[in-house]
């Protein structure tokens, strides 16, 4: 029997209650995660999990801010921070009640229609109800990560917070528009995109088979726009009457076309309701562009998305046009593609890519409303760009996308293009912002910056992410005198950029001092500013290492003293100062403009006196020839003298005797 207490000394509990015990694993409790066993300090409670969350795979921060009431059949978060992982390096979870029983599989034996209903269908559209009320998305529903604790027993909805939005839903659960994008860009959806996700489940249950488990992400995507969702998923399956029909409704193409969790609580009713929705015109002859086949406007719009290259030159020679008039028989569409062609001109050399870029936006937006936003062949949606740039950081063609993106503001030309279904004015102020993060001087600017700013919980990278976990400006200096202590450089530009998204408009000045002086060798004293605060605001202990990291690179600083014996004082209680590893005394040394103004007026007034005594002796100098001839004659005068002198009396003894 583990004792989960023994973790206290060194991994402080989540939220100052949850302990995690690596030694004791959950298997298949965390919805495809790794999931441990966790103990509420508290209560005593045993029955909760810890479900560990991947550093480049932040958790959802605005759900768990927002859904802190609890919800019958859902494994809701009660806590999150950092715990000890499997082999005692730091990790992050977020913590959950543990599932009730094992997860949901697809039997080959079908579950029965009144089962599905009274299990299933009613206690997942109850907590639908409850994260549309809070304003929040589950994006996590799926056979691995649906549970149960017996026969008769409602089913519950599992962890869906510990990674970003529908990452790890399969393609069948997916709606086409988010199966286009890259899985860390899917974006937190709509209550619909959940009610989706709920009839693929529905559906899986009812016929005992796994939907379109054959087929890989591309295959599958290719067959709902083909013939439509249910019919990709559905088929020929013999469903019951009335999952049948709510799965038809539930798996509409357009998001406002299927019932919502408040009517699928009474079946019959949703049943009945039956959204007439036109099907697509086909065309009697396919377009291919870039391999891919377009048979409607829709699969015309992805094609193109995809294959940006092939299509811009489709829409520059024509080729689109015609088939939309001639083949699909879209006069109307076909005049606006035209308009949108004609306002992208040829871009010169450095901004051709570019101009392509938009015109594929522009052109996939005005063909399908419902797609994501199209670049270079990738797709997101604009709530997904955080988690994508974090999933994207060793990734640097992927990344190197995202920050066109960001640079051309191209959320903003998206969202004109949907101005019904999104707030216009909001999308353009966040892609101007992301713009002004990106443009900002660097260290504190960049793609580093916004990675932090986008993602709340995305631990800092650099030197601190070798054995560290730092999701909070009170994690930054006692990681830093991690590094500092074993002789690493705790002083690097993803620290910058850490601190500056973590701390807006607080260290303003400093942040700008450091950004003045990129790379290596910052400058130490708008450190040594930064540090202080976040000493005494989070950690009010010493910190020697790092103390004496920054007094051996506070040599140029030390070096303004011009008087000896206060240099040597000064070096003497830095060094002291900074064995005790406190900054702010480090400070007060360092940065005392008044006795530095002392000093200099010292140093100019012994300048001064240097400068006399200089011009003394220079007149000494110069005077050596006039001095050497007085010398002289004042020689012969005296001799001369001497000598009458001596001949006087000389005379005198002789007169005398």
């Amino acid at each position: 029997m583990h004792d989960p207490s023994a973790f206290h000394a060194s991994h402080p509990p989540i939220g100052g209650c949850f302990v995690v015990d690596p030694a004791r694993p959950l298997l298949g409790a965390g919805g495809g995660l790794p999931s441990f066993g966790a103990t509420d300090l508290r209560s005593g409670r045993t029955d909760l999990m810890a479900v560990a969350v991947a550093r480049n795979h932040p958790a959802r921060a605005g759900v768990m801010r927002d859904l802190t009431e609890g919800c019958a059949n859902l494994l809701g978060p009660l806590g999150f921070g950092t715990g000890p992982g499997s082999g005692g390096e730091p990790a992050y979870y977020v913590v959950c009640p543990a599932p009730p029983g094992p997860a949901l599989t697809v039997s080959p034996k079908p579950w029965p229609e009144a089962a599905l209903i009274a299990m299933v269908l009613r206690p997942i559209a109850q907590v639908l109800c409850h994260l549309a009320v809070k304003g929040v998305t589950h994006r996590a529903i799926r056979p691995d990560n649906v549970f149960i604790s017996g026969p008769g027993k409602p089913v519950a909805l599992g962890c869906g917070w510990a990674a970003p939005p529908a990452l790890h839903q399969p393609a069948a659960y997916e709606p086409f528009y988010s199966l286009m994008c890259l899985p860390a860009g899917r974006g937190n959806g709509t209550t619909a995109d959940d009610v989706y996700a709920l009839g693929c489940l529905l559906i899986a249950l009812a016929s005992g088979i796994a939907p379109l488990r054959d087929l890989d992400d591309a295959a599958v995507l290719r067959r709902k726009l083909d013939v439509g969702s249910f019919t990709a998923l559905a088929g020929d399956l013999r469903l019951p009457p009335i999952i049948g029909d709510l799965a038809r409704g539930m798996l509409a193409e357009d998001p406002d076309h299927r019932p919502t969790p408040a009517m699928l609580l009474d079946p019959a009713a949703a049943r009945g309701r039956r959204v007439a929705a036109r099907p697509p015109r086909r065309a009697q002859r396919g377009l291919t562009i870039g391999g891919m086949t377009a048979w409607d406007a829709r699969t015309l719009g992805h094609a193109i998305g995809a294959a940006p290259e092939n299509g811009v030159r489709a829409l520059r020679d024509g080729t689109v046009a015609h088939w939309l008039r001639r083949g699909l028989g879209d006069a109307a569409l076909c005049a606006g593609i035209d308009d949108i062609v004609r306002q992208h001109p040829t871009g010169s050399v450095d901004d051709e890519k570019v101009t392509d870029a938009l015109l594929t936006l522009r052109v996939v937006g005005a063909i399908e409303p419902l797609a994501p936003l199209f670049w270079r062949g990738n797709a997101l949606w604009p709530d997904g760009l955080g988690p994508a740039i974090a999933a994207a950081k060793e990734d640097p063609a992927t990344l190197g996308f995202l920050e066109e993106i960001i640079a051309t503001e191209a959320i903003g030309a998206w969202a004109v293009l949907r101005a019904d279904r999104c707030d216009v004015f909001a999308l353009r102020a966040e892609a101007r912002g992301h713009r002004g993060l990106l443009r900002a001087r660097l260290p504190a600017g960049g793609m580093a910056r916004l990675s932090y700013a986008l993602n709340p919980l995305l631990p800092c990278g650099g030197g601190l992410a070798g054995s560290q976990w730092v999701c909070s400006l009170a994690d930054v200096v006692p990681a830093m005198e991690a590094i500092a202590q074993s002789a690493g450089d705790p002083c690097d530009a993803d620290v910058v950029a850490f601190i500056a998204a973590r701390s807006p408009q607080r260290f303003d000045i400093e942040l700008s001092a450091l950004a003045a002086h990129p790379g290596p060798g910052f400058p130490v004293l708008p450190w040594l500013r930064i540090l202080a605060r976040l000493q005494g605001q989070y950690t009010p202990w010493a910190l020697p290492g790092l103390a004496r990291r920054m007094a051996e690179q506070a040599g140029p600083l030390v070096a303004r003293w011009r008087n000896r014996e206060h240099r040597s004082a000064v070096e003497v209680r830095l060094v002291a100062a900074a064995e005790a590893g406190l900054f702010a005394p480090m400070i007060a040394l360092l940065d005392n403009t008044a006795r530095l103004e002392e000093d200099a007026a010292g140093a100019i007034a012994a300048a001064a006196e240097v400068g006399r005594i200089d011009a003394i002796l220079q007149r000494i100098e110069h005077g050596a020839h006039e001095r050497a001839a007085l010398s002289m004659r004042c020689g012969q005068e005296i001799a001369a003298g001497l000598g009458l002198t001596a001949l006087a009396i000389t005379l005198a003894l002789a007169i005398s005797g």
